[in-house]
């Protein structure tokens, strides 16, 4: 495993649950990659066959320093450059947030693997509440965006997000949920900033 790597991905307590989400010698399509640093642990630890996709050319730069395939396109375009059931496991890591059609994502996933990976922050976090009782929008560590600059469009909770897999008919399998830099397992929904969750595609073979 590269030094460089695990360093990395030891700043990133959400990233490490990831990893452990993904079996040894498998495929992954990471969307939204920025600079690789997920794809290139897991190829160094968990000898993953992986490629990503970005759209901005500097993160690209970061990947290719890595030794990470990427392929550089919007997601908003879709996932039609890759077959039905193409990789074992598709991440889209704190990116959700920000996609105008949030099914059409998700439904793509769950066509181009069997399981699904996606993060994105809680909005259900205790601090959110009082910064709208105080007649302000939240302003935190995982949006630190104000209402007028936020790339962050489709904010939701645990709930909101488990009622749209059901909807879509993916199954959720693992969910995790952490704070400013530890996984959090008490009142989740209330104490966490950012959601993690894995889910079984409906196409996926018995």
């Amino acid at each position: 495993m590269s030094n460089i790597n695990a360093a990395s991905l030891a700043q990133r307590p959400d990233l490490q649950r990831i990893a452990s989400w993904i079996k040894p010698e498998s495929s992954v399509l990471d969307l939204g990659c920025a600079d690789g640093k997920l794809l290139a642990h897991l190829r160094d630890s968990l000898q993953v066959d992986g490629i990503g996709v970005e759209r901005h050319p500097q993160a690209m730069i970061g990947c290719v320093r890595r030794g990470v395939p990427v392929i550089q396109q919007d997601l908003e375009q879709g996932l039609a450059l890759f077959t039905d059931q193409s990789f074992d496991t598709v991440v889209l890591s704190k990116t959700l947030q920000s996609m105008v059609n949030t099914e059409h994502i998700l439904r793509e996933m769950a066509r181009v693997a069997r399981f699904g990976i996606v993060s994105f922050p809680n909005f259900g976090h205790w601090s959110h509440g009082l910064s709208i009782l105080a007649g302000r929008m939240p302003v935190s560590g995982e949006m630190p965006y104000q209402w007028y600059d936020t790339p962050n469009i489709h904010l939701c909770t645990f709930k909101d997000f488990e009622d749209l897999a059901r909807s879509l008919n993916l199954r959720i399998t693992h969910r995790a949920a952490f704070g400013n830099d530890a996984e959090v397992r008490v009142l989740p929904s209330l104490r966490s900033r950012l959601a993690v969750y894995r889910f079984e595609s409906p196409h996926a073979a018995a």
